[in-house]
């Protein structure tokens, strides 16, 4: 199973959208796909003694991570970089098991023309400490909010292909690693 993740916390986010996308481009390659929606973090996790003692209601998001065969994030820039919630998320989660070994990738997403290249080189640095197998294509999609119909769906022929093809290498890496680990 593959876990597609929202990379924010804001409502009703266009990296929600994408991220539904994805899962939809998956299933629809026959993969099996759990979206992880990180505006629905339980609110006591944002609570500082969460660090000394991580709240039971984090515990279905902990699950996920171990359970996952590998990680599809949508990463927004946000302020030339990633959400901080992606941080406190990863922050959140059990070192090393919960990232050590996942097969991650990364699409980026932003208003202006570049896509989100900023936030996932940066996240890839804490993938890579967390030493996850990251996948080595990225998919970078700028001026998202002007590609982004109401439905759901990228109005850019050329940015939908290569984000498909993005998504469909990955589920074989992510079939390719498991086979390896077994």
């Amino acid at each position: 199973m593959i876990t597609v993740i929202s990379g924010t916390n804001r409502p009703a986010s266009n990296s929600r959208k994408v991220a539904a996308l994805l899962c939809e481009m998956l299933n629809e390659a026959g993969e099996s796909t759990a979206l992880l929606d990180l505006a629905e973090l339980p609110l006591e996790v944002f609570e500082s003694t969460s660090y000394a003692s991580v709240p039971r209601s984090f515990a279905t998001f902990q699950s996920k991570m171990l359970e996952t065969d590998g990680l599809l994030m949508v990463v927004p820039e946000y302020n030339g970089s990633f959400p901080g919630v992606v941080k406190y998320f990863i922050d959140m989660l059990s070192f090393p098991d919960s990232l050590n070994d996942k097969p991650a990738a990364f699409i980026g997403i932003s208003a202006g023309r570049w896509g989100g290249v900023r936030a996932v080189e940066q996240l890839e640095l804490v993938f890579h400490y967390r030493r996850a197998h990251l996948f080595g294509k990225r998919c970078f999609i700028p001026s998202i909010g002007q590609i982004l119909d109401g439905s759901g769906k990228i109005t850019d022929p050329e940015i939908a292909d290569r984000l498909r093809e993005t998504t469909l290498d990955f589920a074989l890496f992510c079939r390719q690693l498991c086979r390896d680990t077994e």
